[in-house]
């Protein structure tokens, strides 16, 4: 999609930071040591209890296409510092010019339930190039994450009724209003009002008509039997431009009149006022008049706690188009994805590992490269421990809360698990088969059904225990105390 979407090199979507580094790094004979970064959140987004993995499918896309062009070179070329001096050198830019990407990247697929502090993605590789794609992957993955577990979310609420993306004219840009419309189908949402996400990525496309094609005749059921007269097998019928339930008393005339012609009335659409009590009464007109199978679609700034309260209600909805609250995760807008060094190969071949220090306990980084194990037992998904690949794990594996050292637990070698982080690129190469759009989808539906329904609770979920290894949990421990030690000498 992005390559579609932007008919350009895309290498300097990135911050200028990464090129100042990578210059640095190139200055001082440090461009190709290598070193090992992990792409992970923090907090799981709108105070839930469960995050969705998604937006590997642009990463894979971005990279393989990675590349710097000549206008890219000559735009960096233009640039000065505070002296009014060039900033890059000519050298550095006949190196970006040359430069082919051999990073190994592993990730975690999409459409798989994650929790804080787990890598999504490690990427392993000469550390300028690790570097230059920080910005750029934690582009791709925050957003698409942060959208699919709004859209699952959603799909908890709505069970088996019909969702609809209906967010392209509310989303951030083309580009916003594309990745939010594949996002939202993977996390469950069955169609999108959205075209060209349509065409690009194999989802189905839904809609019919606006207010404007009611008010553009002399009366709603003008408007209503003309639309029905030349697309008799695309009706759902907006009834809310003047009067709603005598809109949908119109609509069933319409529903008469498609019947009499081998058609059917599909649904009617209310956009405004009190859906709940609409709703009952819209299905009270339709069902006395024989169209108990016509579906009644509710539209208007929803989200998952709106239509919670609706179904308390008792609201007669069985299809939702959803569209604001949705494609800008309205509540909250970013997912804070961080991408951080944890490891450098020395001139010895050992790994060194690296741990960012904070005052906040949040902040403090974990060293090591790390994979994530997801132990499972009769019942489902019990419990994931992180770990460091370099450490061997034989016999009984115990895990750390990384917050409350006195929390463990002990899994020993007969319980079933699964490590989550599966290889992508190796030294640049794609040796990743990509699964469908449908397939991701379906996984999301498959994972969480495998979870305790204590994280799926919009208010105060249960907290999914993640912790690390013994081993990495030492490693980083000793690490903060030499750390914090040296900071003080």
């Amino acid at each position: 999609m992005i390559n579609q979407l932007y008919d350009t090199s895309m290498s300097l979507l990135t911050d200028l930071y990464q090129l100042t580094m990578a210059y640095g790094y190139w200055k001082s004979g440090k461009a190709e040591q290598e070193a090992v970064f992990n792409l992970y959140f923090r907090k799981h987004p709108f105070a839930g209890g469960f995050t969705v993995a998604a937006g590997l499918c642009s990463v894979i896309e971005y990279l393989q296409d990675y590349r710097f062009n000549e206008e890219d070179l000559a735009y960096i070329g233009s640039l000065t510092g505070s002296d009014g001096n060039k900033l890059f050198d000519d050298g550095f830019l006949e190196y970006l010019r040359k430069l082919e990407l051999h990073c190994s990247i592993d990730a975690i697929p999409e459409g798989t339930v994650v929790f804080p502090n787990e890598p999504l993605l490690r990427i392993q590789g000469p550390i300028l190039q690790c570097q230059l794609l920080e910005t750029p992957l934690l582009n791709l993955i925050n957003f698409q994450s942060l959208i699919a577990t709004k859209a699952a979310r959603m799909r908890l609420v709505a069970k088996d009724d019909v969702l609809l993306e209906f967010g392209l004219r509310r989303a951030q840009g083309p580009d916003g209003g594309v990745t939010a419309s594949r996002a939202a189908y993977i996390g469950g949402f069955d169609a999108t009002s959205n075209v060209l996400a349509g065409k690009f990525y194999d989802i189905p496309v839904k809609g019919t008509h606006a207010h404007s094609w009611v008010m553009s005749f002399d009366s709603e059921l003008e408007a209503f039997e003309t639309y029905a007269k030349h697309m008799p097998n695309n009706v759902t019928l907006l009834v809310d431009t003047y009067d709603s339930l005598n809109g949908v008393r119109h609509a069933v005339e319409v529903g008469k009149q498609l019947r009499a012609g081998g058609h059917d009335l599909g649904g009617i659409r209310l956009d405004s006022g009190d859906l709940a009590y609409l709703s009952i009464e819209a299905r009270k007109i339709l069902d006395e008049a024989g169209f108990e199978k016509t579906n009644i679609v509710a539209s208007n700034d929803l989200d998952e706690y709106i239509m919670d309260s609706l179904k308390i209600q008792g609201a007669k909805i069985n299809v939702w188009g959803i569209g604001t609250k949705l494609v800008t995760a309205y509540d909250q807008p970013a997912l804070g994805g961080v991408f951080k060094l944890a490891a450098i190969r020395t001139e010895s071949g050992e790994w060194d590992y690296k741990l960012k220090l904070s005052e906040q306990a949040i902040k403090v980084s974990t060293p090591g490269i790390q994979q994530v194990r997801r132990f499972r037992d009769s019942n489902g998904f019990v419990s994931d421990m992180i770990f460091n690949t370099e450490t061997p794990l034989i016999g009984k594996a115990t895990m750390v809360d990384p917050y409350d050292f006195t929390k463990n637990r002990s899994f020993d070698e007969s319980v079933p698990y699964e490590d989550l982080l599966v290889p992508v690129f190796a030294k640049g190469q794609l040796i990743y088969k990509l699964p469908s759009v449908h397939e991701t989808r379906q996984r999301v539906q498959d994972q969480l059904a495998h979870f305790y329904k204590g994280i799926k609770r919009f208010v105060n979920p249960h907290t999914y225990p993640v912790g690390l290894e013994k081993d990495l949990f030492d490693l980083k421990t000793n690490l903060i105390f030499k750390l914090r030690a040296g900071n003080e000498a």
